[in-house]
């Protein structure tokens, strides 16, 4: 996936697109929805264009356009929620998605003055050649939020492009709108497998390997410890059952493809209450079956399957030894 991240960066000539705009927020169902029905309307795009050298040898391309963060952390950071996931983690998932490029605007003063129409003109016409726009009902844009469907649908005409509005995609059982808000919600509550069967496929965290106070190694569940600064929204304290997946240390496989490394293992989200001597949330994973796997400076990411108990303070050590040997035999009958 070409990542471009202003608008002078697309090559002149980068054109036709579809372009499915929004925030992307965890890229989950609903906004697969959007990708989807963007790739089906690129290539009918081709379809029904007159053969060419130029359009057989490109096609259309499927482009996200999309924001380094939430508009309300410049506009109302009062009620400006947490991320799902952090930009980095948003480009993989929209490249997973099968989306051909993506422009991620940097949401600051200017952008957030950009008329409507101005948006329209040198964003998704001068910049990306759209032919198609996908948005959702709700979809907002340009300087007060002036933007809108009915206006796309204004301007269509004259910039040569059609809008095609994606219903919500709802959940069968709930009725409910699929939503990060909802994935928020399911999150706060530590239901990461709920989360799950929004984002349709496990919500995770990804950050660098740090040096913690090593307890874990001293009880004989040695952790790796994710930075305080990682990306991603951190489910409610507990321990849970999922994944880390080893992306290496910085410098790794520089002149090649990074592999990465998939473990079962043990999550703990929490201020380690038996002890009462980490200030703030940490997210830890003992990699089962693994004493001796030196992590540190890598980037990993934790992915989270289900939720095994809340977290509790324990009486001594003893006890807490033997419920995290009882955790961990969970995680594994959980993963296997």
């Amino acid at each position: 996936m070409i990542v471009f991240r202003d608008p002078s960066e697309v090559p002149a000539g980068f054109g036709p697109s579809v372009v499915a705009i929004g925030k992307f927020d965890g890229v989950h169902s609903g906004h697969r929805a959007v990708i989807d029905r963007a790739r089906v309307d690129a290539l009918r795009l081709v379809a029904d264009a007159p053969r060419s050298a130029t359009t057989a040898a490109s096609g259309a391309r499927v482009v996200a356009v999309t924001f380094d963060r939430n508009p309300l952390a410049l506009l109302r950071p009062e009620i400006c929620p947490d991320s799902l996931v952090g930009v980095e983690q948003k480009l993989r998932l929209l490249a997973d998605a099968g989306v051909d490029a993506t422009l991620m605007l940097t949401f600051d003063r200017a952008l957030a003055d950009l008329g409507a129409r101005e948006f329209v003109e040198h964003v998704l016409v001068g910049a990306l050649g759209v032919r198609v726009v996908m948005v959702g009902a709700d979809f907002r844009f340009g300087r007060g939020g002036a933007g809108n469907p009915d206006l796309l649908r204004e301007l269509g005409p004259e910039f040569g492009f059609k809008v095609d509005v994606v219903d919500d995609v709802r959940a069968i059982d709930a009725g409910r709108r699929v939503s990060s808000t909802w994935v928020r919600e399911l999150l706060d509550a530590g239901d990461v497998a709920g989360a799950t069967r929004l984002l349709g496929r496990h919500h995770s965290v990804r950050g660098e390997v740090v040096h913690g106070l090593k307890r874990g190694r001293e009880l004989g569940f040695p952790t790796a410890n994710l930075s305080a600064d990682l990306e991603g929204f951190v489910p409610a304290e507990g321990i849970y059952a999922g994944w880390l997946v080893d992306e290496g240390a910085p410098g790794d496989g520089a002149s090649e493809p990074r592999s990465t490394v998939k473990y079962p293992a043990a999550i703990s989200i929490g201020t380690n209450p038996t002890f009462d001597d980490v200030p703030v949330r940490q997210v830890e994973a003992y990699v089962l079956d693994e004493t001796e796997l030196d992590l540190y400076g890598h980037t990993v990411e934790i992915e989270f399957v289900s939720r095994v108990r809340g977290m509790v303070a324990f009486e001594g050590i003893g006890p807490l030894i033997a419920q995290m040997t009882d955790d961990v035999a969970k995680v594994r009958d959980e993963l296997t």
